[in-house]
Parts: structure tokens; sequence; C-alpha cells
């Protein structure tokens, strides 16, 4: 038979009859917590410690090294970083949330309230992934959640409002970037055939984006004292990874410049429209641009595949990729290497120079054109081949 044990109040069996004790107590905030504690001995004992903290706590609240510091604190912080330091077109002036993400909003929403010294990576991830699911986000919008909630905890701890980061013990959501959008000349037909229909005066922008490769904040940005003719090239100085670099004009992006150049007096923004119709969201490059995809049968392709197709282009003329990462600004090769399956050609000449090399060092010759085939019927094989 076994022992009865008087009851505890704070101390439970779970499941009944292993032996193993748990901890049910309440913080200064009223809020519960469960612990795994062991044996009953055990449980007991931690139980003590546990309440003599929170009436040391309580009864000494100047060994506190700070008060609780909400979540949506730390938030406000980092949208006023970004509002600092980045693009504050992202950013209402009014609210302080981000204008056209709802990033901020939905982790305001989710996390807010929470007091951040006690989140852990296990709460953090159990919220994006109820995030995920309710707002239908993509693991990079999960990401880029998660960036943004690092980024909060690492400014509190340089402001001394927390003294670690949960965030970051949080594992990145695998992004499936592999596949690419670039225009084929029959689909570029087809919606520069709809543009000059419906948006005849944004074909220069058009044209800008597919001979440069820019982002679409870099060339809404762009302005004329960037543009340099007499060099024939346009110098980006506000980058996504904050090096400047260089692109030089071709004869697609001089004339695309010179139709836009009558729309200024010279200085200020390239792409200023004078003519406003009753659509003003047409004048924004997302609107029109993916309305227009929408009418010529691509309605999947959004404007940075502009930049895909720059990229893939080049790559198919035959382009090296250290000169395409360069014009197209990426970091890393990585990044250009997506591009690389295009120019199977190139990769051929490649391995054949090899083979080349090694008939060098043999003696052999190539016997691509004369190579024999064994037909049906006879005993000829291709091991019985000899190469001469």
């Amino acid at each position: 038979m076994r022992r009865q044990v008087s009851k505890v109040r704070g101390i439970f069996e779970r499941p009944k009859g292993s032996d193993i004790w748990w901890i049910s107590y309440r913080d200064l905030a009223g809020r519960r917590h469960r612990e795994k504690a062991g044996t009953r001995g055990m449980a007991l004992a931690l139980l003590d410690k546990r309440r003599m903290e929170r009436r040391q706590r309580a009864k000494l609240p100047e060994t506190l090294r700070h008060k609780p510091v909400p979540v949506r604190e730390l938030l406000d912080l980092a949208a006023a970083h970004i509002r600092v330091h980045y693009s504050t077109k992202r950013i209402s002036a009014k609210t302080g949330t981000w204008a056209t993400d709802s990033r901020y909003p939905a982790l305001l929403a989710a996390f807010g309230t929470a007091d951040a010294a006690s989140l852990t990576p296990q709460q953090i991830e159990h919220g994006l992934s109820k995030l995920a699911a309710e707002r239908e986000w993509q693991p990079g919008t999960v990401n880029r959640g998660k960036a943004f909630l690092s980024l909060a905890y690492r400014l509190g701890v340089s402001n001394g409002l927390v003294s670690v980061n949960p965030a970051r013990l949080v594992r990145q959501r695998r992004e499936d970037n592999g596949r690419l959008l670039w225009f084929t000349p029959e689909q570029e037909a087809r919606l520069r055939a709809v543009i000059r229909e419906q948006w005849p005066t944004h074909e220069p922008e058009f044209d800008l984006a597919l001979n440069t490769g820019m982002r679409a904040s870099e060339q809404y940005r762009l302005t004329w004292e960037q543009v340099d003719f007499e060099r024939r090239q346009i110098a980006i100085y506000k980058t996504k990874n904050r090096h400047p670099r260089y692109i030089p004009l071709n004869q697609a992006t001089m004339a695309a410049l010179m139709a836009l150049r009558p729309q200024s007096d010279g200085t200020g923004p390239v792409i200023r429209h004078t003519i406003r119709t009753k659509d003003q969201a047409a004048q924004k490059a997302r609107h029109w641009f993916e309305r227009a995809a929408a009418l010529a049968g691509l309605g999947e392709y959004t404007w940075h595949c502009l930049r895909h197709t720059f990229a893939s282009r080049l790559v198919m003329a035959g382009v090296d990729l250290r000169t395409v990462q360069e014009l197209m600004g990426h970091r890393t090769l990585a990044m250009t290497c997506r591009y690389a399956h295009l120019a199977p050609q190139h990769q051929l000449e490649a391995v054949e120079r090899l083979a080349a090399f090694a008939g060098v060092q043999s003696g052999t010759r190539s016997v691509t054109d004369d190579f024999p085939t064994a037909s049906k019927g006879s005993g000829d094989s291709i091991k019985d081949v000899r190469i001469q």
C-alpha cells in the first residue's frame, strides 16, 4: 500500500502515481507559474524558495535592478530607431507605426503587454507561429517580424531596460527563395503593349528599371544630381546593404532618361509626374505596374521581377557573375549565383576546357565528331572502343 501524504497547497503530482511533483505559485504581478521540481521534497524546497523570492521583491524593492518593462516600450524604441536611421516613408509620423507594413502592429498586439524581462524564446516562437497562422504570413515575413523584435530587445539592452535578448534564441524560418520570375522577350512585348496603351507616361520608368536593375526604392528616390551623362553612369548612394554602387548607362537607359528629362527642370527627382489622373494610386509604381501585369496576363509578376530580368539577361548574355554582382549591388556572390543556372552554355564551355586540358596532358585527341556508335545486332560496345 502506498503511504498517504498530506496535501500541501502549491504542489501537485503529475501524472498521478508517477512521484513527479510540480509547484504552482503567483508572482508579484499576479501571473501564475508552474515549474517541474522532481520529488516531493524537492517540490517543497523549491516552493519555499519561490515564495521567499516573492517576499524579498515585495519587501525590498530597492534590490531590484529595474521595474517591469512591457514589450510595447521596446517596440516603440525600435520604431523610433527605424524612423531615424532608415526610410521615413515606412513609418507614420503621426503614430510612429509602420505605415505600409503590418508587422509592427501585429507584434504590438501579440507581445505588447508582456513583461519584456520574463518573455522566453518559447513564448516568442509560439507567438510568431500564431501570427503566421492567423495572418497567413510566409516564412520570410515571420523572419522579418523576429528580426524587428530582436532589434527592439537589442535597443532595450543598450538602454538598460532589459539584460538579455531572448529573440536571439528563436530559430530562423527556412525561406524558399528558389523561384525567380523574369520576363521573356514575348512577355515583355505583351506588357509593353499594355503600358503604351494604358500608361504611356510610365514607359520610361519601365525601361529604366529593365536596363539598370535598380530597386524600386533606388529608382524612385533617384535625383538628377546622381546622373552623370558625361561618364554615362548613375551613382546610387543609399542602397539596401549601405554600400554605394555605380550603374553604367546603355543606349536604352539614356533614351529613357531623355524622355524623363522634359518633365523636370533638370534638378530634383528624376521621376516626377506632372499629369495627375483621377486614380492617384496609379502614380505609384506598385499599383500601376501590377495592374498592367494583370492586364497582360502576368498577374504573378511584380516590379521586382524587372530586377531579376536585368540579372538574368546579363547572365544569359555571357556576363561573368562577379560583374553581375557589382551591377546588382549584391553583398555576397551567393546571392548572384541564383542566376548561374541560366547560362548552361557557358558551364558547358567551362567543362570542355577541362577536357581539352586533359587531352593535352594525356596526348589524346577529341573524338566528339567521329565517336563510333554501336548499331543493333553488332558485337561492338563502347568499352571496346580505343581512342587513338
